[in-house]
């Protein structure tokens, strides 16, 4: 396949701006990066396209096609191929956003180790990757590792965190010889200027409240000051811890969880029934008429199923503890939704690499994922106004969601 003559960059940039293209800055990207190519190309065989030269060593032979992911878009390159060896420019593997040099770090890593599989094999060749040197990903590594480091200790110094959003992730890694699950330990936060981000990562051996004491205690060490809300799912120990590192802030035990636990107490045929009548709960409109509202379910639901009414009364501190916060917000504190999507984000990048080689491995790469959602939470816009960040650090938290004038509610009708 014989080359084309190739296009000026300077003539494709000005016909992209007359044109008022909304793709602008895709263009540019592509045409510098096929100009950089391609000047790397001539410099290979020694001469200039279409140019006669003596110190010619070799010539164009057409191009081969690639899809680059950028912070502009994905990009379709034209690679130059050579009718003598091959070229592959090596700063399209190495300049990429911090989270693909961890997968391409961590799955070389694996190779080197001795524990890759074919999966892993595959996502190399997918990656693009043909040749990796131990030196080469040594290097990577310690580019990323700093960077992860400096992200994962910086100060937690953007004022107070008000509510925070907590989850732990097993993952699967090579120890003593034998494979055994860890758990990441993840916090996120919403800062005074009503930002989300990521206050911190860790990986313990175990999901106990020593694991979340230390991870708690080495936040507030860091800087975590104001904290009024924590929010997860029923984690063991985690409870305990915050009352320990995080005096003054409440529970808010995940709504959407809780609800999965709850409909293991009765029978599949009546689990529609219980949801239904448990999310009337939390379609209140204000904080009395969800704690009334609580108190008819309870009644209800006790009339048929005693245990999970029983289960039902026993979380009401838990459930409730959004109702101390204005309306506004409600939806935003009362689940663990928002630390599910980011979850669900990790987990992409993680699954294909399966067991991780070492710890060190877990969290260069969820480091640098997480590092690169706070960079897009900063430059997106607020998840809360601050009004109501000010407003949620002034009320008080009713910590008693018990009525003493409603002692006997009416049940819901079936």
């Amino acid at each position: 396949m014989a080359a084309s003559e190739s296009v000026n960059p300077v003539d494709l940039l000005r016909e992209q701006i007359e044109g008022a293209s909304p793709d602008v800055l895709q263009a540019m990207v592509k045409t510098f990066a096929q100009a950089l190519m391609s000047a790397e190309a001539d410099a290979i065989c020694g001469a200039a396209w279409g140019q006669r030269s003596d110190e010619r060593v070799n010539s164009r032979n057409g191009y081969r096609h690639r899809e680059w992911d950028t912070r502009a878009g994905t990009i379709d390159l034209a690679i130059p191929k050579l009718r003598h060896g091959s070229y592959f420019p090596d700063w399209l593997l190495t300049h990429r956003r911090r989270a693909e040099q961890a997968l391409v770090s961590v799955v070389a890593t694996s190779y080197l180790l001795g524990v890759s599989t074919r999966r892993v094999e595959k996502l190399v060749e997918q990656l693009g990757i043909r040749q990796l040197s131990k030196s080469q990903v040594s290097e990577m590594a310690a580019h990323l590792d700093a960077q992860v480091e400096a992200f994962r200790n910086r100060p937690l110094d953007a004022g107070h965190y008000a509510f925070v959003w907590m989850d732990a992730l097993t993952m699967k890694v090579r120890e003593a010889g034998r494979t055994v699950n860890v758990h990441a330990l993840i916090a996120v936060g919403v800062n005074a200027d009503g930002q989300r981000e990521v206050l911190g990562l860790d990986v313990a051996s175990d999901e106990d409240g020593a694991g979340w004491l230390a991870f708690l205690r080495s936040l507030t060490a860091r800087g975590l000051s104001g904290v009024r809300l924590v929010i997860s799912d029923a984690h063991a120990g985690l409870v305990a811890a915050i009352g320990a590192a995080l005096p003054g802030a409440s529970w808010q035990r995940c709504r959407t969880h809780y609800l999965r636990n709850l409909l293991t107490k009765v029978p599949k045929s009546a689990q529609p029934w219980i949801a239904t009548l448990v999310r009337t709960v939390f379609d209140q409109p204000d904080a009395d008429a969800v704690r009334a509202q609580f108190n008819r379910v309870v009644v209800t639901i006790e009339a048929k199923f005693p245990a999970a009414a029983e289960h039902l009364d026993a979380a009401r501190d838990d459930l409730l503890a959004f109702t101390g916060f204005p309306r506004e917000i409600w939806r935003q504190i009362w689940s663990n939704n928002p630390q599910e999507r980011l979850n669900k984000e990790i987990r992409r990048r993680t699954d294909v690499v399966g067991i991780f080689p070492n710890r060190p491995s877990i969290i260069r790469l969820v480091g640098a994922v997480l590092a690169e959602q706070t960079d897009e939470w900063t430059e997106g816009r607020r998840y809360m106004g601050l009004e109501l960040l000010a407003k949620a650090r002034l009320i008080a938290v009713d910590t008693d969601h018990h009525d003493p004038d409603n002692t006997e509610p009416t049940p819901i009708a079936a």
